[in-house]
């Protein structure tokens, strides 16, 4: 058994986090509809194609999978693991609404 370390909470946060920022850019890319990200022109207000999306959502999701299944040993039973993945993805969806709320009439 691998003793849990501080740092490993800390990923599986940053887990949560990519996962849920991999949501709006595949769903948007995958519907073909154009989404803001780092890369478009301003970064994160102007607007990406597509395929930039389905790359960046893929990257993401790339991302929240080494860190949930190589950091650690993550036990999606353990409360102290969920919780940790928890509160990653729901800070995450809270800055993703306010980000895109500005731009699509959220508030």
């Amino acid at each position: 058994m691998v003793a849990m370390r501080w740092y490993h909470y800390i990923a599986y946060f940053f887990c949560g986090a990519f996962l849920m920022n991999a949501v709006p850019h595949l769903v948007s890319g995958t519907l073909g509809r154009p989404l803001q990200s780092p890369f478009a022109s301003p970064p994160g207000v102007g607007l990406s194609s597509a395929l930039v999306n389905v790359l960046w959502g893929f990257f993401n999701l790339a991302v929240g999978y080494l860190l949930v299944v190589r950091v650690g040993r993550f036990d999606p039973r353990n409360t102290r693991h969920a919780l940790a993945l928890g509160v990653g993805i729901l800070l995450m969806a809270i800055l993703l609404a306010r980000t895109f709320g500005r731009f699509y009439g959220g508030s």
